[in-house]
Order: structure tokens, then sequence, then C-alpha cells
């Protein structure tokens, strides 16, 4: 698992003693199993995305983009400012007659990969619904019956070429902006199919995989090569982001630390895997007792997202600190930098 690190160009911008640091950051800390970057991150800095500020690495390393459990980052002063640099950890070996094998060592990951891999593997969106229409979708099952699982036989209208092994999708939530415009339809992985034979515009197929009962009119698509992007760093957007929740997928109005959003905004408004967007609740709506207005008071700090896929349209994002429950219609916008405090 790569895990990429960068060294930013805008030292200006970077960290400084009084207002970078964390309050606690230790001088050298040595990485454990199950530490994230973003947490190693935390321990040293008030905001973890700007730990590639204060990255530095031994040249002598083969490989620093890596970091392992055992390896140790530590804290010192690079002209006037503060940097990280890196041990790498020694792995003591004892010789004994018998040969054994010795797994290798797995690199820890940006986040906890695991809060994300269910959902990417079980969902997926599609830019365009109307072309759904033209792909194949389930007609009917064995014996006539309009539910299958695993093991069971059924039967798809329509022209698969390409490959044995296909998906099974449900249309999921039809994702539209504020402002009325079509951003995306998320499909829900049912299950997987194995493609026996095509007759005619008939495909008939049988079930290797069902997370839930496959039925008349789902869709079937070839099994998208989806890998989870880990060579991301935590990072704010290059461009202005200015955002809001779309959605908890779910079903749920309200989401917490480690579950995922959908954003709308997407590739198309500079949105990539690893960006970093604060998260702000808007203020309440309140009638001027004057003049009768309606006023709408400051918005309230709420927490952070890390984006972890992002489509022409939307993203998704993890939520990775939240001091409120976030809830649907939030705003998301780029983070407040070192820079911006210092000067209030």
């Amino acid at each position: 698992m790569a895990l990429m690190l960068g060294v930013t160009t805008a030292w200006a911008q970077a960290p400084s003693w009084a207002s970078g640091l964390s309050d606690t950051a230790p001088e050298r800390y040595t990485v454990v199993r199950g530490d994230t970057l973003w947490d190693i991150a935390g321990r040293f800095l008030r905001h973890p995305w700007q730990w590639p500020e204060v990255w530095r690495v031994n040249p002598q390393i083969a490989n620093p983009h890596l970091i392992y459990p055992g390896d140790v980052i530590y804290l010192y002063d690079c002209n006037g400012r503060p940097c990280l640099g890196l041990e790498r950890g020694q792995n003591v070996v004892r010789l004994s007659p018998e040969v054994r094998r010795i797994p290798p060592r797995e690199a820890i990951t940006p986040i906890p990969l695991e809060a994300v891999q269910h959902f990417l593997r079980d969902h997926r969106v599609v830019d365009d619904p109307e072309s759904l229409e033209e792909l194949a979708y389930v007609v009917a099952g064995d014996d006539r019956r309009i539910i299958s699982g695993a093991g069971d036989r059924l039967y798809a209208r329509g022209e698969l070429a390409g490959g044995a092994r296909y998906g099974v999708y449900r249309r999921g939530e039809r994702y539209v902006s504020a402002r009325g415009e079509f951003l995306g339809l998320e499909l829900e992985s049912i299950g997987q199919v194995r493609l026996e034979r095509q007759e005619d515009e008939i495909a008939v197929l049988e079930v290797t995989a069902a997370s839930r009962e496959i039925r008349d009119d789902d869709i079937v698509l070839p099994l998208e090569a989806r890998e989870l992007e880990r060579e991301f760093l935590p990072r704010p957007p290059d461009i202005e982001v200015d955002g809001r929740i779309l959605a908890v997928p779910g079903g749920v109005r309200f989401a917490g630390r480690l579950q995922v959003v959908a954003l709308d905004r997407g590739r198309r408004d500079g949105l990539a895997p690893g960006h970093v967007l604060a998260v702000e609740q808007l203020g309440e709506q309140v009638t001027d007792p004057r003049t009768g207005e309606l006023l709408r008071l400051p918005g309230t700090r709420a927490g952070l997202v890390m984006v972890f896929r992002a489509y022409d349209k939307l993203s998704y994002a993890l939520v990775m600190r939240a001091t409120n429950s976030l809830e649907v219609g939030d705003r998301v916008h780029n983070p407040e930098t070192l820079l911006a405090q210092v000067a209030r």
C-alpha cells in the first residue's frame, strides 16, 4: 500500500513553531500498527492536512513514500520552522536452524481504509441515467422465480459482451443539486453473476454472489475495475470550493466521524482524492425584531471531511472530524489556513 507524501513549494505558508504545531506534539513518535497518516499528522499538527508542508525525508532512504510500523517520526528545526523527519525502524530477526517465512511489512494507510472499502465495493455513480435504459436488465429467475440468490440461474435481456463476469445493481438515490441540476445516479451492488451463454437478446447467467435478493429489472453491468486510491495525501483543494453535503448514503440525514457523505462538488469543480474540506453548519434563521427581515446567523464550524472518490459532478468523502453531527445541506469549503488565522 503506497503512501504518497509530497513537499509543497509554498514553503512561505508552512506552519510555524508557534501556530502550526499541536500543543501536545511529541519530539519523536514511533509508528504502530493501526496508525494512519491522518492520525500521525494530528499528533504533531493542529491541522493534519498540512503534513506535506513540514515533511522532510532522509534522501538516503530508498523509498521514503512508505511508512511502516516501527518507523520513527521526529520533530526538528528547519531554518526556523518545524520539520518532520523519518528514521527507519530496524527489524530484528533471530536466526535458527529452521527456515521461516517472514511476512512483508505493510505500510500505513492515509485514512482508515476499512471505513470506505465496503462502501466503494457496493456503490457506483453514473452521470447519464438515460443510458441505463439501453443496458441489460434482469427479466426472470430460474423456475419463474422473481427473486434469486447465490447458486441460482437468472435471465437478462440485452447484449452482454466483453467478459464472463458481471455485477448486478439496483437504482439508488438520484442526486440533484439545490438548483435542480442532475449530478448522478447511485447504483447499489446486489451481487455478481457469470455469463453462461447468450441466445439472441437473452443472456443466461449464474449467480455467483449476492448480498441481497436479485429481482426483476435489476441492472447487469460489467464489473468496474476500481482500486481504492491509496496514493493521496491530505491537502486543501487547489482552487476555491464552496458546496454542500448532498446526502448521507444509507437513507439517513445525519453523519458522524468515519461515516461517508456525498458532496455536490466533483472533478469539474477541482476536487480530487485527498482534498480536505471544512464543514460549516448554517446559522439559525431569525426575524429582525425591528424591521421584520429574515436574518441568517453566522454558521458554526462542525468538522472536516476528506474526499476519497471524485466523480465529474459529485464526490464521496469520509468524515474525519465532527464536533457536531453533520447534516444534509451543511456547507463545505476550503479549510481555513494558518495565515488567515494569524491575520485575525
